[in-house]
């Protein structure tokens, strides 16, 4: 059975995505087999094939082995909205079970699976379950993806106290600096620093696109906290 770990956020636009991808890329640097999932995406497009959205496919290409998207990205919903007002939309709802089923086939083809959340840790899913509820199903320890930009700090200490609160183990937290102009950013990361109780696994730097190659660089001194 496969190592996992899943990805949540303080918010949508922290960054999930390119720390999922980044660190998939050092692990996979590492010589190790990674695959990759974001169960639910909602703001997908309609394509011959269906819908697809434009991170789940990232991940898909980012993963050791050629998978359908299906097993990445099984509930997949075109609306930009709530994912859980998104699939009553579409009139399909979102089946915990299901994502458990592919990381389970995920799982016994590689040495890692990453899963990404989608927005923060409390956003529902349906009427009763939250991402929450979804990391305990798989049983994974959690990074939590901070967004440097103004109001992280309580966005940070919120987030990861209902984590706590959860009784799921989080190994820590990443600071992915989203805002390049961001004033005192130093002060910052080591407020958030001081005042949660998991290490700071890596700084990752303000980037203009998308480079699996220099975030996955940056978990190069994690390697012992995973």
């Amino acid at each position: 059975m496969a190592r996992g770990l899943f990805i949540t956020g303080t918010d949508t636009g922290c960054g999930k995505t390119e720390i999922t991808l980044g660190l998939m890329h050092w692990l996979q640097c590492q010589g190790l087999t990674v695959m990759g999932m974001k169960p639910v995406a909602s703001g997908a497009v309609r394509t011959p094939e269906g819908l697809r959205n434009d991170d789940a496919e990232r991940i898909q290409s980012q993963c050791s082995k050629e998978v359908p998207y299906e097993w990445v990205n099984p509930f997949a919903y075109e609306s930009p909205i709530a994912p859980h007002l998104a699939a009553e939309s579409a009139e399909r709802p979102i089946n915990l079970q299901t994502i458990v089923e592919y990381y389970k086939r995920l799982s016994d083809m590689a040495d890692w699976v990453l899963v990404e959340g989608v927005g923060g840790w409390c956003v529902p899913l349906d009427g009763k379950s939250t991402v929450a509820d979804l990391v305990r199903l798989l049983d994974l320890p959690v990074i939590l993806v901070v967004g440097m930009r103004l109001g992280c700090i309580n966005h940070a200490l919120l987030t990861e106290a209902h984590i706590q609160q959860s009784g799921t183990k989080q190994l820590g937290w990443v600071a992915n600096q989203v805002d390049p102009a961001m004033a005192a950013l130093e002060g910052n990361v080591k407020t958030i620093s001081d005042l949660i109780d998991v290490p700071c696994l890596c700084r990752v730097p303000f980037l203009s696109k998308s480079d699996p190659v220099r975030v996955g660089e940056c978990f190069r001194n994690a390697l012992g906290l995973l």
